[in-house]
């Protein structure tokens, strides 16, 4: 039977399985599309420590995609995008329906399970282009040509299909940080979970004969630590914090700053309705169609607001804290030119300047009498 629940996201109330029960506190990261090279540092840190054993070979609990043409599984996003149909957004709500309002009698969630053989190429459309069929891609029109590098892990929902549909109840969602985990004592292999979860983050392994997924690095979460894909990204594109509602949202919190109250971090299609926690700054040349269909209306005044970043000194703060720390980052602050960030206790665990000092050595040196050349 379905339950009303308020989905901020969407800014409406929607049907869920269960009860709205919010955790104490909820995990949620950023991830700033512009910085990312693709580089797949993050998804090599994520499978050796945690997808490295028997049965999980295809397993990619952190993986990076290309797009508009890379998808982990095969077309993960575009078959169910095809199944819910065309939606539509008013000013600020979503007026179409969510994978849990639009499934079929008798079940929970509209969704599909890929096939074996989707697992099977991880690189598909790897640094492929996008251009108009007619733009004389290689002649003129070159500005039309885009792509850009996805980064995905498990969202940690707070609306989880996962949840929804599992059978056995053998998925939660923890009350002290909002990470959602499947107790592998209870699962027996059903894979719904895997059919239900839009964004294909739970995977089966078929030699243990259960679902596995993304467990949010929960023991360094523990510890005050951010998680490994977090901590290991040479690009400093991400930064994992928690995150309150929008009318709780608190300025000095990293996380509600940059989602609540500048707007720059948006979830990744937010019209499933599960009002995922990983929130994505879009790029900013890619086409504007396309990131409203991934990232709902909220794309032109996220990069409007973006592009500002050089000319404001407490927005440009809080983004060079992405990378600057291991701890977990819960309050900063702008103060004589350096961005402070802060742990639990309120432990300074990050300081950078937010403009870099340049030094213009003069061409010749009096006090070596000596002069400065380039070298190759």
């Amino acid at each position: 039977m379905a339950h009303q629940v308020f989905n901020w996201q969407i800014n409406r109330k929607m049907d869920y399985w269960y009860n709205e029960a919010r955790p104490k506190r909820q995990i949620a990261y950023i991830f700033d599309i512009n910085k990312c090279i693709a580089c797949q540092t993050c998804t090599l840190a994520c499978k050796t420590t945690w997808t490295s054993g028997k049965g999980q070979d295809a397993m990619l609990w952190n993986n990076v995609e290309t797009k508009p043409f890379g998808f982990y599984p095969t077309a993960w996003d575009v078959r169910l995008l095809d199944m819910l149909g065309a939606q539509s957004w008013g000013e600020d709500e979503y007026e179409g329906k969510t994978i849990f309002e639009s499934a079929p009698a008798g079940e929970r969630v509209l969704g599909f399970r890929p096939e074996d053989e989707d697992y099977s190429h991880p690189n598909l459309g790897e640094d492929e282009i996008s251009a108009p069929i007619n733009s004389g891609m290689h002649i003129k029109g070159l500005q039309e040509q885009w792509m850009f590098y996805l980064a995905r892990i498990c969202n940690h929902c707070t609306y989880p299909s996962c949840l929804a549909s599992c059978p056995r109840g053998a998925i939660y969602k923890r009350p002290e940080d909002g990470i959602v985990l499947i107790d592998q004592k209870n699962c027996r292999g059903h894979r719904e979970c895997i059919r239900g979860c839009p964004y294909k983050k739970t995977f089966f392994n078929d030699v243990a004969g259960v679902s596995e997924k993304c467990i949010g690095c929960y023991p360094k979460i523990e510890s005050g630590r951010q998680p490994q894909c977090v901590t290991s990204c040479i690009g400093k594109i991400r930064m994992q914090g928690f995150i309150n509602t929008p009318e709780n949202a608190r300025a000095d919190n990293p996380m509600d700053y940059l989602v609540h109250i500048r707007k720059i971090a948006l979830p990744l299609y937010p019209q499933f309705g599960l009002e995922p926690n990983v929130y994505y700054i879009p790029p900013l040349h890619v086409s504007r169609k396309f990131m409203h269909m991934m990232f709902g209306p909220g794309v032109d005044k996220a990069i409007e607001v973006y592009r500002t970043a050089k000319d404001d000194p407490e927005l440009l703060a809080a983004l060079l804290l992405f990378g600057a720390s291991e701890r977990t980052i819960h309050t900063f602050a702008a103060r004589d030119g350096m961005t402070l960030g802060f742990d639990e206790k309120g432990a300074e665990v990050a300081r950078a300047p937010i403009k870099e000092p340049v030094y213009i050595r003069p061409y010749f040196d009096e006090a070596r009498e000596v002069y400065r050349h380039n070298t190759p």
